[in-house]
């Protein structure tokens, strides 16, 4: 009865959550905010209130007991209900999470936010970016940005535009190409692995095959077209994600037709996102932006 009325503190099973997760005390007190020996207290509670040890600890390693993984599983499914009844019950103490690439929180999304919080100052937005071309939904996410070959069908899915390949380079690259067959004697820059977006633009503009030319690889948009701004080679993007450098004077289109590939950005939203009170007004913003087109 006693154990059942001095329950371990909240604080407890974060301290072992984070320790589980950072594979060292060193590094989950830094997490925390905490001391190591704060921590260590903390673990040290866990293991004499269901007196059993919880890690077995060497010189090299640190690795859950039996038991560990099982107050391991409660301890995360009661932090993971408590965080789900707060958002649920209070929703609005939270920003609206929507993950994306990262290139595309840069180029497209962070020249608009001064927008968005001059508008809608009482809303906050947590932004998660990531490097993989794929940006696969999270868990903690309330939408996402993701790229679609062709637009969806799906309500929960909004087209925010259509991609739309140019080439780009400095507007200093000495004797800039002027035509597809001028671009051989440049690097052309890649923004993924795939080189995909290149392979695209040239079998529409009849240019060599990919082999007849010299690359450089980079894995973000971003990279490819900082490289470009400085002078590297020609890369090829959206122009969408190039205005605002082409706009600055950074970046030129040397030539060529704009390549409409079929393929959209689009916000999509996770089931959960309709409870946050600000997913509305969110999503009307968003909508805004869509019907600001790019001049081609």
């Amino acid at each position: 009865m006693d154990k059942i009325r001095h329950v371990p503190s909240l604080q407890a099973l974060q301290a072992l959550v984070e320790v589980a997760r950072c594979g060292s005390f060193t590094s989950a007190a830094q997490s925390l905010c905490l001391t190591q020996s704060a921590v260590s207290r903390q673990i040290q509670q866990l293991e004499n209130h269901f007196n059993v040890p919880l890690f077995i600890r060497t010189s090299r390693s640190l690795r859950l007991t039996t038991e560990g993984e099982q107050v391991l599983a409660s301890a995360r499914s009661i932090l993971d209900q408590l965080k789900t009844l707060e958002e649920r019950l209070a929703p609005q103490k939270r920003p609206l999470r929507i993950r994306m690439h990262v290139s595309l929180a840069v180029r497209w999304l962070l020249p608009k936010l001064s927008d968005f919080y001059l508008r809608h100052p009482e809303v906050s937005l947590a932004i998660e970016t990531v490097a993989t071309e794929v940006v696969e939904p999270a868990s903690d996410s309330d939408a996402y940005i993701v790229y679609l070959p062709q637009p969806s069908s799906d309500p929960d899915c909004l087209t925010l535009f259509e991609e739309t390949l140019v080439p780009v380079c400095s507007p200093n690259l000495a004797d800039a190409p002027r035509s597809v067959e001028e671009l051989r004697r440049f690097p052309l820059l890649h923004r993924s692995a795939d080189r995909q977006a290149w392979i695209e633009w040239l079998a529409a503009n009849e240019g060599k095959p990919l082999e007849e030319y010299r690359h450089i690889p980079f894995n973000l948009d971003e990279l490819a077209l900082d490289a470009a701004a400085r002078g590297l080679g020609v890369a090829v993007t959206d122009m969408t994600l190039a205005a605002e450098s082409i706009e600055r004077g950074l970046l030129v289109v040397p030539f060529g037709e704009p390549l409409r590939t079929g393929g959209v950005y689009a916000l999509c939203l996770q089931p959960e996102a309709a409870s946050h009170p600000a997913c509305a007004l969110v999503m009307q913003w968003f909508a805004n932006q869509a019907t600001t087109k790019i001049p081609l």
